[in-house]
């Protein structure tokens, strides 16, 4: 299942998202096809990603901020840059440019912070802009908990898009995670469950203020948990749409 669009349209440019997005390639770019070695491109990552035994001994800080913005390959980059085009536009209508950008360095610093607690002596560097993406998705589900987003489903040969309220794919999406988190042994995993988890309750918690002050509770009765405001009328896709029946 692969998340590919909303239907929750913003209603400002989103330079922040984009700017973050420009930056993630950038680096990933410069770092894959920059470094002169193999071995100097996983050098790279032991010194820029964020190796939580070295913070234990009063080094790699600058790793906190860093991790954010480097990925392992194509597949982890392009995954992350597609759930960050999707919520993150919307967050950022919602939060103004300059908060938008606050709310998502705190969620990638609390998602860091969440890995460290789970895993203190690793030290294998974690990289990815996923945790601080999952505090974007955590905000999303608080604000548009009913917004439609369209799910590819791949099944050998068979591929559908059915749309799906946000509650129930990024629910699903959370709880995985803490699963997994559980069940995987951190040195195990190759994924940091526990950052995205992090990531996610900080989203939601950073975006409960933006919540409150459009009414809380009451904003999701008058809206019921839809955008409130028309929803984008997307054009047909060759792949066959599967409607969810009432």
């Amino acid at each position: 299942m692969f998340p590919i669009r909303d239907h929750n349209p913003s209603g400002r440019t989103p330079y922040v998202t984009y700017a973050l997005i420009a930056a993630n390639v950038l680096i990933f770019l410069l770092m894959h096809y920059g470094a002169p070695s193999r071995l100097a491109l996983e050098a790279a990552f032991f010194n820029w990603g964020l190796v939580p035994a070295e913070l234990l001994q009063g080094t790699g800080y600058e790793g906190i901020f860093t991790s954010m913005f480097l990925h392992g390959g194509w597949a982890h980059l392009l995954g992350n840059m597609l759930f960050l085009y999707i919520y993150g536009d919307n967050l950022e209508d919602v939060m103004g440019h300059g908060r938008f950008a606050g709310f998502y360095l705190a969620s990638g610093l609390a998602a860091a912070a969440a890995q460290v607690l789970a895993d203190p002596f690793s030290w294998i560097p974690m990289v990815g802009a996923s945790g601080a993406i999952a505090g974007v998705m955590g905000g999303y589900l608080l604000l548009f908990p009913r917004a439609r987003v369209d799910v590819l489903i791949i099944i050998v040969i068979f591929f559908r898009i059915i749309p799906v309220p946000a509650f129930l794919l990024l629910g699903l999406w959370f709880l995985f995670q803490i699963i997994s988190g559980v069940a995987v042994p951190t040195d195990q995993g190759g994924v940091a469950y526990w950052a995205h988890a992090g990531g996610f309750g900080a989203g939601i918690l950073l975006t409960l203020p933006f919540w409150l002050a459009r009414g809380g509770p009451a904003f999701w009765r008058r809206t019921h948990g839809l955008p409130p405001h028309p929803q984008t009328a997307l054009p047909r896709s060759r792949v066959p749409l599967v409607r969810r029946r009432k």
